[in-house]
């Protein structure tokens, strides 16, 4: 056991975030804390690292036990280079790197006292064997793909993220704390960052609100709800089906627990007989009755999200015609021809940096391609969730940023009280009047839906809607948007949230080269995996032609007319008829299986067996990738001559 807590408690005011909480974790654990926003999840973290003190209960860890914790809010620094921030990692050691790094990139060997400095430094790093820290910062910075030298002020929320990880790791630790560590961050970012916890030894404690993630990483969730922290061993899956067996019961217990009040309570008003000695008791037990139900704490409510609609957009919403856009040397889009219909649900994934907003300002006319034609269609109400939250002004209030001094706004045709229409959000009434800037990121977030589904819109515009908010009310808003029968243009790195939601995936490749694809995240894998290697390479005949003078057009044509000739010359035979109808079954037993293993792999308890046996089985895992991988090929082979 490297820590643990005991009958911990914790609150603000008259609002307990923990009660009595026991706690405690092994090395090799990857344990996913989860519960709503604002229930505490981030004061346990707090608690653990002691920068919060208890009010009661017994927080424990072993001697010397190094934690590293990265908070949920990104700090702004006007003067440090990601050197620096990633150096302060280590406390004094990184202090003393950090200056022997400025002072080496600065050096002047003509310059006696900057020899005399480097001199010191470099005695003051050896004392505490601090070179091989130096690496380590090197290799974060590598992994990371973070430029040294560059100010966090000039840094995109990505990679300022990317900073807060690289600082929390270079220490080394033997409990790592993450608060929401995907948020910013790229799917690529993301995939890496699940590799390298999977690997991670010691012991690992985070919150996210990203499904896909905690499927991955996690081998035990705990969560928090009404300062009650329950443990869950097993996968998410379980955890959601146990949770839900959790819940019908105490709905349950609560169902008989006021009824039986209500039957005291009918007792107790029939008068005077209800106070004769011989009933004293019972009505002593209705008082407790009475303040056991003061105390029972209710389960939170849940966003109630509706959608402001419009009437009806054209048939055509943007039709884009060899679109071309660059920002200097950096293309942008190459040659982008797209045509989005009403309706349509389009997913959009990309690299941090990669265009993905511009892209859709372009398709909205905000920005004017620098070659090509962008045709925008008729009747279009657009509502746009910005990621940047810059549509709210973080000087006023909650209730000003909604209803502009208004105490009703009108929502889907009717007037509401602006008060009851944020307590649909979960914005209890004394937080209506606070200023923006004093919201969690969870709480910007629900309040720029609040504005968003006071617009009528047919064309919604999400950029990165699912940052910080909890899951709770991400599946409301997938339900909301699986529903909504306008057209849907969404920005997001969570996977799990664009396999439920979208129809069509556009994701940026190479060199400005937008790849389309049906489906979500887990069809675009799936699709791009059975791409037969080089298909996307120019033919070596296609060149020689170009050499001779032949158009690229011509020769193109020239390719498909020669392939469909090809195809036209033979047909499947028998035996290839019946191993295409068994490949389905065959993927499916394939992949069955490849999920089976990643279950067991992710069980601590996995790795106590015989070297011998989960050798084998992670051998096996690693056999299964390119089988499937061949039988998807071969399934497309003989779709094609079928």
């Amino acid at each position: 056991m490297l820590l643990s807590l005991n009958k911990v408690s914790l609150a603000f005011g008259h609002h307990p975030l923990l009660t009595e909480v026991d706690f405690q974790i092994d090395k090799g654990e990857r344990v996913c804390l989860v519960g709503r926003n604002g229930t505490g999840k981030s004061s346990m973290f707090r608690v653990i690292t002691g920068l919060y003190e208890t009010d009661e209960g017994e927080v424990w860890q072993q001697s010397n036990l190094r934690i590293s914790y990265l908070e949920q809010e990104v700090p702004d620094d006007d003067t440090a280079n990601i050197y620096d921030i990633v150096a302060s990692g280590l406390g004094n050691l990184g202090e003393l790197l950090s200056n022997y790094h400025h002072v080496l990139h600065d050096l002047n060997i003509d310059d006696k006292e900057s020899l005399q400095v480097i001199s010191d430094l470099q005695h003051k790093i050896e004392l505490q064997d601090g070179w091989n820290s130096e690496q380590k910062i090197d290799s974060i910075l590598s992994k990371l793909n973070l430029p040294s030298e560059k100010l966090l002020k000039n840094c995109s929320g990505g990679i300022r993220r990317r900073v807060m990880l690289a600082r929390a790791l270079v220490s080394d630790p033997e409990v790592l704390l993450l608060d929401e560590p995907t948020n910013h961050m790229d799917i690529s970012a993301i995939k890496w960052l699940e590799e390298f916890l999977i690997a991670f030894n010691g012991a690992l404690i985070f919150i996210t609100h990203d499904r896909t993630f905690v499927r991955n990483v996690a081998t035990r969730i705990i969560e928090l709800d009404r300062g009650m922290l329950t443990s869950f061993l097993g996968n998410y899956e379980t955890y959601l089906n146990k949770k839900a067996e959790l819940l019908e019961i105490e709905q349950r217990a609560a169902a008989k627990f006021d009824k039986k009040l209500a039957q005291e309570e009918a007792w107790v008003r029939k008068g005077i007989k209800a106070r004769r000695t011989r009933n004293e008791g019972r009505v002593r037990a209705l008082q407790r009755l009475r303040s056991e139900h003061r105390e029972r704490i209710a389960v939170q409510g849940r966003v109630e999200l509706e959608l402001n609609r419009s009437e009806l957009a054209g048939k055509l919403v943007a039709d884009m015609h060899h679109v071309d856009f660059s920002y200097g040397e950096h293309k942008i889009l190459d040659n982008l021809s797209l045509r989005i219909l009403r309706g349509d649900r389009i997913g959009i994934i990309g690299p941090n940096g990669s265009g993905k907003s511009t892209l859709l300002k372009i398709i909205l006319g905000e920005l004017k391609p620098d070659s090509g034609k962008v045709v925008i269609g008729t009747k279009l109400d657009k509502a746009y969730f910005d990621q940047h939250r810059d549509i709210l002004d973080p000087e006023k209030s909650v209730r000003d940023n909604l209803s502009d001094n208004s105490d009703f706004i009108e929502v889907k045709g009717r007037s509401r009280h602006v008060i009851g229409y944020l307590r649909s959000f979960l914005f209890p009434v004394e937080r209506v009047d606070s200023p923006v800037k004093s919201l969690s990121g969870g709480e910007r977030n629900r309040l720029l839906l609040a504005k968003l589904f006071t617009q009528p819109a047919n064309l919604l515009i999400m950029d990165e809607p699912t940052n910080d908010l909890d899951v709770d009310t991400l599946e409301l808003l997938e339900d909301l948007l699986t529903e909504f029968d306008g057209t849907l243009l969404l920005v997001s790195h969570d996977r799990t949230f664009l396999d439920n939601i979208v129809t069509s995936t556009l994701v940026f490749e190479a060199d400005g080269t937008i790849g389309e694809y049906v489906g979500g995240y887990d069809d675009w894998l799936r699709q791009r995996r059975t791409i037969p290697k080089g298909a996307l390479e120019p033919k070596k005949s296609e060149s020689l032609a170009n050499e001779q003078g032949r158009s690229q057009e011509n020769s193109l044509v020239d390719s498909a007319i020669a392939n469909k000739q090809s195809t036209k010359k033979r047909k499947l035979s028998f035996k290839e008829k019946t191993e295409l109808e068994n490949l389905p079954n065959l993927i499916e037993r394939l992949e069955g299986e490849k999920e089976n293993i990643e279950i067991q792999s992710a069980d601590p308890e996995f790795y106590q067996q015989d070297k011998e046996i989960f050798t084998s089985v992670l051998k096996r895992l690693e056999d299964i990738g390119p089988e499937l991988e061949q039988a998807y090929q071969r399934w497309e082979e003989l779709s094609k001559l079928g």
